[in-house]
């Protein structure tokens, strides 16, 4: 499977590592043609407001967001997760909007707050979680599936073919979300 990796900022390195070690052929996504090329789709982390600019300046955030909404397989982790949601707390971020839920940027405090923790993923099994200036899902629509919490927070939500992660699981070599992508 061509999964692609929206390198326009954030942790693409890491992610393509992760996606070659399960068997996937990644693909570092920058342009319009190389996201019509791909099966799946991985929104790292980074800084939400800078990818969400670089989305609309390199026009791709009506082909990503029809892409998600024709069933393509995503996976957004904590700046991805801001991304994917219809509502965002916290700064006027520019937005795919195709997750059901209300996210809340930078939710736990600055970066000195960053934290780490061990969390029991639905479908994939205990996994290392990396939480730096995560931000929090304050609530989900009906349509939205819970499959992981931290303190009565989701962390890890599920809309079809959506999946949205509040951490980082690539700088813990955590596969378990990657795999579920594949799937």
């Amino acid at each position: 499977m061509r999964v692609g990796v929206l390198a326009l900022q954030g942790d693409v390195r890491e992610h393509v590592r992760l996606l070659k070690e399960i068997g996937a052929s990644p693909v570092a996504v920058k342009t319009r043609e190389q996201l019509d090329d791909v099966d799946a789709i991985v929104l790292p982390g980074g800084e939400s407001t800078t990818i969400g600019f670089l989305l609309e300046k390199f026009e791709l955030m009506e082909p990503l967001r029809k892409r998600i909404e024709d069933g393509m397989p995503t996976l957004g982790t904590c700046a991805g997760a801001i991304l994917l949601a219809k509502h965002v707390v916290g700064g006027d971020v520019p937005k795919l909007g195709v997750l059901d839920a209300t996210v809340h940027r930078n939710a736990y405090g600055s970066q000195i707050d960053s934290f780490e923790d061990d969390i029991d993923v639905q479908d994939a099994g205990t996994m290392h979680a990396v939480f730096i200036r995560a931000p929090i899902i304050e609530s989900v629509g009906d349509d939205v599936e819970v499959l992981a919490s931290r303190r009565d927070h989701p962390v890890v939500v599920r809309q079809g073919t959506v999946i949205a992660a509040t951490f980082h699981p690539e700088l813990a070599d955590e596969t378990g979300l990657h795999r579920m992508l594949l799937r």
